[in-house]
């Protein structure tokens, strides 16, 4: 009996390590994640491109740089190849440029889902964990486990990015978009004509009184009816949340920290003296006058016919987009990055446009109500590829670039020069989605050749200069349970600082009624948010 109990367990013991050796075709299980408690597994490899007769449904709003340029995404080239490489057909939704937001709500209600929504699902009331607790959108754990190798791959050798891209409990909810170099990360500032400071004799300005004489001279001097002009859509200054002219005076439009302190810009004293000078600016005619409705294409067009002479924009869809605008009606026109504005000469910036390595635009999530998840998954999984990954960054070989003897894809004159007269901005943005976002990895080689201009590269390395990494919240989220709480309030106190903001410097409300609408804000238990950000601050810096 002895001699017969030690053979079986030594069987067992043989077949437990033969399980435990399976190679990449099989299924075994590893350890459980500390985190998620899931069981892991080795992922399935796709082969490309997958053999389906199933069609996905995909709605995505469309790519501000193609606006103008493309109708919808079933017309774009990027995405009727994606279509072809992956084999999964697709049928596109998009919603109205700059209304994302409130289309996404309205479908929600509905209960009609398409298969992948893309969408910044931490700007999702009450957050990730949310959408996945109510239904709309699936928890991806168990099926980047089993289905998505590339992803799953390249955030077991990124800790610090799989540490940003799922909640506390440790959720994946959506397919991310990454930065995938430091360089990357900063592209958005002020932007001024260089070429009418030459004339008039002006510095660059770096104060906000150098900004105020800079923009009375191009008022006066140089004839422009909006000195200054941004676009104010889905609110007022939109790109002011990265601290462009607010940091001047220490403080942003949303949440930051400080001292170790979550606190809320708009709330602070120094938002009151953004208001002032926005105000007196709007007064004086240094300011669109219609600056409260703005959008694209008016900035687009104020700045082409010269009425513009300064804004806030990114080096590629602003630099890059708007020098050939203005250069066709004005050969000597210079478009060129100015440092964030600060109160004192010499300052560093508090603040300024810096991304996170994952900052969720462009994110691709699963819905509760998708046919066949799997196909999803495994589709979204293509990005990530090595294939994927030039694809997604470069587009088709041979028709959107070229490898030179080096390896490096270097893009064609079809978007860098293109025959339609295309910024390359929209150029790129025709094949490839490295000039904006996506579910892939971006690459520092696309933005070495998006950035064609010196004048861009310059700008980049201004906007670089500030403490932001010091003062910004990473991707922070609130438990399920503060979620509703969380998303009621903020719901409430942006819609008052949006009517706050225009009121003021419009000049429908004096400047003396900013106390009374912060006031207002606590009323509307601003303290609380405080605190839910603060208490989803320590659990993030604890994951």
């Amino acid at each position: 009996m002895r001699r017969w109990l030690t053979s079986m367990l030594s069987m067992l013991m043989v077949g437990t390590l033969l399980v435990g050796c399976t190679g990449n075709g099989g299924s075994a299980e590893s350890p459980k994640d500390e985190n998620t408690g899931e069981t892991d597994v080795v992922a399935e490899v796709t082969t490309y491109p997958i053999k389906t007769d199933e069609t996905l449904t995909y709605w995505a709003e469309i790519t501000g740089n193609l606006v103008g340029v493309k109708a919808s995404h079933a017309e774009v080239p990027f995405f009727q190849e994606w279509q072809k490489v992956t084999g999964v057909p697709l049928t596109f939704t998009a919603p109205p440029t700059g209304q994302a937001k409130e289309s996404l709500n309205v479908m929600l209600a509905s209960g009609d889902l398409p298969d992948m929504i893309e969408y910044n699902f931490l700007d999702f009331p009450g957050g990730p964990e949310k959408a996945i607790s109510d239904g709309y959108i699936i928890k991806l754990n168990d099926l980047i486990n089993k289905y998505a190798p590339n992803l799953k791959k390249y955030l077991q050798e990124n800790p610090d990015v799989d540490k940003m891209v799922k909640t506390d409990s440790g959720s994946y909810y959506t397919f991310p978009f990454i930065r995938g170099d430091e360089y990357l990360k900063v592209y958005q500032g002020p932007i001024i004509r260089k070429d009418w400071l030459d004339e008039l004799g002006l510095p660059v300005p770096e104060t906000i009184d150098e900004w105020t004489t800079t923009l009375r001279a191009f008022k006066e001097k140089k004839g422009a009816s909006a000195p200054f002009s941004v676009v104010s859509k889905p609110r007022f200054f939109n790109d002011s949340g990265n601290g462009a002219f607010l940091g001047a005076f220490g403080v942003t439009r949303g949440f930051y920290q400080e001292d170790g302190q979550v606190k809320f810009g708009p709330a602070e004293a120094g938002f009151k003296e953004y208001l002032s000078l926005f105000h007196d600016w709007y007064k004086e005619g240094l300011i669109d006058k219609n600056i409260a409705t703005t959008d694209t294409k008016a900035v687009d067009g104020n700045i082409a016919s010269g009425a513009t002479g300064a804004s806030v924009g990114n080096s590629g869809s602003g630099i890059g987009k708007w020098q050939p605008l203005v250069e066709s009606n004005d050969p000597d026109a210079v478009l060129v990055g100015t440092p964030y504005p600060v109160l004192n000469k010499g300052d560093k910036p508090k603040f300024g446009q810096r991304n996170q390595a994952y900052s969720s635009e462009g994110t691709v999530a699963i819905t509760s109500m998708a046919k066949n998840p799997e196909l999803a998954v495994k589709m979204l999984d293509y990005g990530y590829s090595e294939e994927g990954h030039m694809f997604f960054n470069f587009g088709q070989e041979g028709v959107s670039y070229n490898l030179e003897s080096d390896g490096y894809p270097k893009f064609t004159d079809l978007l860098m020069k293109n025959p339609d007269k295309l910024a390359p901005a929209q150029g790129i943005a025709l094949y490839a989605r490295s000039s904006y976002n996506g579910p892939f990895v971006q690459d520092k080689r696309y933005a070495e050749q998006f950035f064609a201009l010196e004048s861009q590269r310059e700008a980049v390395e201004i906007w670089q200069n500030t403490d932001s990494a010091k003062y910004n919240l990473p991707p922070i989220t609130p438990t399920p349970e503060e979620s509703s709480e969380y998303a009621t309030i903020m719901n409430d106190i942006n819609t008052l600082v949006d009517e706050m903001t225009i009121k003021i410097i419009l000049g429908n409300d004096p400047i003396d009624q900013y106390e009374s609408y912060v006031q207002k804000m606590k009323q509307l238990n601003l303290d609380r948010a405080i605190e839910i950000q603060t208490a989803a601050l320590e659990r993030y810096n604890n994951r």
